[in-house]
């Protein structure tokens, strides 16, 4: 089973409309078991899979998402681009409720999670300068104008631990730093993503303006909860107006990002190892047996 593209659902966004022909499929992973089954299906000729970053019914927090079994099994699908979909709190004025942002930028501000395939017997080390796939983030920039969104192009999205939101005395540091918006389930997505040789970006949907605004109320679940309804609609008809868009070939630097990545010298790597990376390293390292 090949597909191309995938759609990450973040909170709020547990199904992908316009899906037809849908088949769901369970996978496991050496990493462990994703998020939830991953809904197949054809929107614009192509077939698109989708899975609920938080569970269907969002039943992981964000420090619990099983990150790396959720790349790994897009990866064994043969996903080459990954749409990304998470709420966010901005950190700048001009970015109100609502607005869309396709971050070109992460600090990654967490402490806890797994955030490499490559910890046990095989090392390597991708470049991370650009964290976001810029051939993806156009598209969905252009993607987002077209279907009417307020949307910035380009902005360094804060991912911080959670669950829990910022107290107001980090949130002004955040904002002093310069970032942009400040969420939780972009790292080490990105990362992962850019390890799996994936494309990458991320539709950042503004719910708040965190707790730091003198002339707001500070954030709430029922707030975020208010304007993630109509964010989600939003960033669906932007994303059925980018699937249809998408190259049939890659030209940007994404999918060889381990080409010049591997640091261990082959005649050091288990075939072990080999074949729990199979689908991330397979085109690289072949087993000696």
């Amino acid at each position: 089973m090949h597909t191309q593209v995938a759609v990450i659902g973040g909170t709020g966004f547990y199904q992908m409309d316009g899906l037809a022909d849908l088949e769901e499929i369970t996978l496991d992973t050496p990493f462990g078991s994703p998020s939830d089954s991953i809904v197949i299906g054809t929107l614009s000729g192509r077939r698109v899979a989708f899975l609920a970053r938080h569970g269907r019914g969002h039943r992981f927090s964000p420090s619990q998402i099983n990150v790396r079994a959720n790349i790994y099994a897009l990866k064994q699908l043969g996903v080459e681009w990954v749409l990304s979909v998470s709420a966010v709190g901005s950190l700048r004025p001009e970015i109100r409720p609502r607005d869309f942002v396709i971050p070109d930028q992460l600090y990654d501000h967490t402490k806890t999670r797994q955030n490499t395939f490559f910890d046990g017997g095989l090392v390597a080390h991708v470049g991370l300068a650009e964290p976001f796939c810029p051939t993806l983030r156009e598209l969905l920039y252009t993607g987002a104008v077209q279907a009417g969104v307020t949307v910035h192009r380009g902005g360094t999205y804060l991912c911080m631990e959670g669950p829990q939101f910022s107290t107001k005395a980090e949130s002004n540091v955040y904002r002093t730093l310069g970032f942009s918006v400040i969420g939780m389930t972009v790292a080490p997505e990105a990362k992962l993503a850019r390890e799996a040789e994936m494309c990458y970006a991320s539709i950042a949907c503004s719910t708040d303006y965190d707790c730091w605004h003198p002339e707001h109320e500070t954030v709430t679940v029922e707030m975020i909860f208010q304007n993630l309804l109509a964010n989600v609609g939003l960033a669906k008809r932007v994303i059925q107006t980018v699937i249809p868009a998408l190259p049939a070939e890659r030209t940007c630097g994404c999918g060889t990002a381990l080409a010049k990545a591997i640091v261990t010298h082959r005649a050091a790597i288990a075939d072990e190892t080999i074949k729990r990376l199979g689908p991330i390293v397979g085109k690289y390292l072949q087993c000696s047996t």
